[in-house]
C-alpha cells in the first residue's frame, strides 16, 4: 500500500523513512558533517535501524557488503564526501565483483557551491559510475523515494551489486510533505520448460557431467534445491572461487572448489568432463584458471549457463544452452526435473568425492607449527554453522582447503580478492547472527589493513575469534617475485607489531601460538574467552603454500632461467 506523510520533513528524514519501509535494519557508517540530518533521523528511528559506527569507511563498506552477502538484502553504508566515499570505494568494487547487493550513500557538498570544487567536492556519478551498478545524485527533495526505491531494485534483481546514491548536504536540511515509497520488489527472470527439457535431456546422453556452482543471489532455498537436484541425479558438485559454502562440504556430491589453487585432478576432471552445467558463475578468469578450464570461445565440453545477467551469458564462452534465471527460480526448476538413469556417471561421482577428501590429508611443513594440523584440529572442533571470514593472501590457501563449510552462508570472504575483508566481514556476521561462532582469519600483512575496527568489535560486545597467520611478508606477492625475480626481495617483509598485545589494547584476549602442539589449549582459551579473541600463529614463511616452499619456487625458477 502507499503511505503518504501528513507533517512536514526534512531530506534526512525522508531518507531514513525510505530505508526503513524498504526493509533496512542496520546502517554502517562514519559520521560526517555532511548528512548530519540523516544521522539525526537514524537517531529517531533507532529502534527499527541499527546505526553501527565504524573506524574507517573501507571497512563500513566491507560490512555493508558482507551484510549483503548474508542476507541477500542491500547492505547500506552511509559516508561523507570526497575522502570519506573514495575510502569506501573498495567495499563498491568487492560488492560490484561479488555481485552482492549493496547500497553506499555519500553526503556531498551543498548544492549551491557544487561544481566550484569545493571542499572535498565530488562527483558521484563520474568517480563511481564505472564501479558501481548504478551510480546517481539526488538534487530534489522530492525524488528521494523515487530514486531509493529505485536504488534498492537495482541493487537486488537480475545480477546483485552496488548503488552508490549522492546526497547534496542542503538537500537533507530542506523540508517538503513528500509521499513514501512502497517496499520494493526484486525481480529474476525464471527458465523455460523447453530450457529444463533440453537441460534433462543433455543430462540423459552426458556420461561425464560436472556442476558448477558460483556467483551472487543465492539463499538457503535455493542452495537446498539444488542439493536435492545433484542427489536425484547423483552429479558431482563443485564451486566457484570463495563459493565454497554453496553445498555443504560434507555432501557426498560435493567435488571442491574450483578456483586458485585448483586440485589438479579435479582441474583435469573439468577438461574431462563431456557436459558442464554451470549455474550462477561467470566463468571469469579465476574459475576457469585463466580460461584454460574451457576453451574460448567454444568449448569443447558440452556447456550449460545459466546466469540471472542475459549480458554474462555469451559474453566470453558460447554455450550450448544459455538460461537466464534466478537461483531460485532455476533450482526450484531443476529439483522438480524428473531424473535420468545415472549408471553412466555413478564411479565418475564418487571419484569426484574421493579426489577432493585426498585433499584434506596435509604434508609436513617448515616451521614448528603445521597450519595443516590446525585446520583440521578447526574442523573437527569447531559448530558446523560456524561463519569463517577471511581477506586476501597465501594464508587463506590452508583455509580453503583444509576447512569444510557447513552449507548456505558459512564463508566469507571477497572474489574480488581484497584485503583487509576478514575483519569487517566477521563484524557483520557478529551482528547478524549473534548466537553462531564467527572466525576471522587473517594474514599478518591482511589484517593490518582494517586493525583499528578492533575497536568496533568491542564497542558492540561481539564474541569473534581472529586467527592471524603471521609470516613477517606479504606472503602473495612475495611467491610471485620468486617465480619471476628469484632471489630478488624487495618491498615485501613486513614488521609487525605484538599481535597479543594489540588484541590486549582493545580489551581483547590474545595469544602467540609458535608450535602445533600448543594450538589446541589455546584454541581451548579463546573460544572460552568473554568476549572476542585473538590468536597470533607464527609460521615459518618458508610455508608459502601447502603444497610448496619459497626455496622450492626460488630453485625452480633459477633452474628454468638456467636451461633457458
Amino acid at each position: 500500500m502507499t503511505t503518504t506523510s501528513s507533517t512536514r520533513r526534512n531530506g534526512g528524514q525522508i531518507l531514513i523513512d525510505q530505508l526503513r519501509i524498504h526493509g533496512a535494519r542496520r546502517v554502517f557508517s562514519v559520521p560526517g558533517e555532511s548528512f548530519l540530518p540523516a544521522i539525526d533521523a537514524l537517531h529517531d528511528a533507532r529502534e527499527a535501524i541499527q546505526l553501527v559506527t565504524c573506524r574507517q569507511e573501507g571497512a563500513a563498506a566491507h560490512m555493508a557488503e558482507a551484510h549483503g552477502k548474508l542476507t541477500g538484502e542491500p547492505g547500506i553504508c552511509f559516508v561523507t564526501r570526497g575522502p570519506g566515499a573514495t575510502n569506501a570505494s573498495i567495499g563498491v568494487h568487492t560488492a560490484r565483483q561479488d555481485s552482492t547487493p549493496m547500497i553506499l550513500l555519500v553526503g556531498l557538498v551543498g548544492r549551491h557551491v557544487a561544481r566550484r570544487e569545493a571542499w572535498q567536492e565530488i562527483d558521484v556519478e563520474a568517480v563511481f559510475g564505472s564501479l558501481a551498478k548504478w551510480a546517481v545524485r539526488i538534487d530534489r527533495i522530492e525524488r528521494i523515494p523515487e530514486l531509493v526505491a529505485r536504488a534498492f531494485q537495482v541493487a537486488t534483481s537480475g545480477r546483485g551489486g552496488p548503488v552508490v546514491i549522492g546526497l547534496p548536504e542542503d538537500l537533507l536540511y530542506e523540508e517538503a510533505e513528500v509521499e513514501d515509497a512502497v517496499r520494493y520488489q526484486r525481480v529474476h527472470a525464471s527458465p523455460s520448460p523447453s530450457d529444463m527439457q533440453r537441460l534433462r535431456e543433455l543430462l540423459a546422453t552426458a556420461e561425464r557431467p560436472f556442476v558448477l556452482l558460483g556467483g551472487g543471489g543465492w539463499s538457503r532455498a535455493a542452495c537446498d534445491a539444488i542439493r536435492s537436484f545433484a542427489a536425484a541425479f547423483d552429479l558431482p558438485v563443485g564451486t566457484a572461487f570463495r563459493r565454497q559454502d554453496l553445498l555443504d562440504n560434507r555432501d557426498v556430491h560435493f567435488a571442491g572448489d574450483v578456483g586458485i589453487g585448483v586440485n589438479p585432478a579435479l582441474a583435469e576432471r573439468i577438461r574431462g568432463a563431456d557436459l558442464i552445467v554451470s549455474v550462477g558463475a561467470r566463468m571469469g578468469e579465476t574459475t576457469t584458471n585463466d580460461y584454460t578450464l574451457l576453451k574460448v570461445p567454444k568449448p569443447t565440453q558440452t556447456l550449460v549457463h545459466v546466469h540471472p545477467d542475459p549480458n554474462e551469458l555469451g559474453s566470453v564462452y558460447q554455450a550450448d544452452l544459455m538460461i537466464n534465471a534466478g537461483m531460485r527460480e532455476f533450482a526450484e526448476a531443476a529439483q522438480r526435473l524428473e531424473p535420468v538413469p545415472t549408471t553412466a556417471w555413478r564411479g565418475w561421482t564418487r571419484a569426484a568425492r574421493a579426489d577432493y577428501l585426498a585433499t584434506l590429508e596435509h604434508g609436513p611443513m617448515p616451521g614448528e607449527l603445521n597450519m595443516g594440523d590446525v585446520m583440521a584440529q578447526l574442523r573437527q572442533r569447531l559448530p558446523a554453522d560456524t561463519i569463517v571470514t577471511n581477506g586476501a593472501g597465501n594464508y587463506t590457501s590452508w583455509v580453503h582447503r583444509f576447512y569444510q563449510y557447513g552449507g548456505f552462508r558459512t564463508e566469507l570472504a571477497p572474489t574480488s580478492g581484497t584485503m583487509g575483508y576478514g575483519t569487517p566481514a566477521a563484524i557483520a556476521a557478529a551482528l547478524e547472527h549473534p548466537g553462531r561462532t564467527v572466525v576471522c582469519f587473517a594474514g599478518d600483512g591482511c589484517f593490518q589493513m582494517t586493525p583499528q575496527e578492533l575497536a568496533t568489535v568491542q564497542q558492540y560486545g561481539l564474541g569473534i575469534l581472529f586467527v592471524i597467520v603471521n609470516n613477517g611478508i606479504y606472503g602473495s606477492i612475495r611467491m610471485h617475485q620468486e617465480v619471476h625475480y628469484p632471489g630478488k626481495v624487495y618491498g615485501t617483509d613486513i614488521e609487525n607489531p605484538d599481535f597479543p598485545a594489540l588484541a590486549a589494547a582493545y580489551g581483547l584476549h590474545g595469544e602467540a601460538v609458535q608450535r602445533t602442539e600448543d594450538f589446541g589449549n589455546a584454541l581451548e582459551r579463546a573460544l572460552h574467552a568473554p568476549g572476542a579473541a585473538l590468536l597470533e600463529l607464527r609460521i615459518d614463511p618458508e610455508a608459502i603454500t601447502p603444497r610448496t616452499t619459497l626455496t622450492a619456487l626460488r630453485e625452480k625458477a633459477l633452474e628454468a632461467r638456467g636451461a633457458g
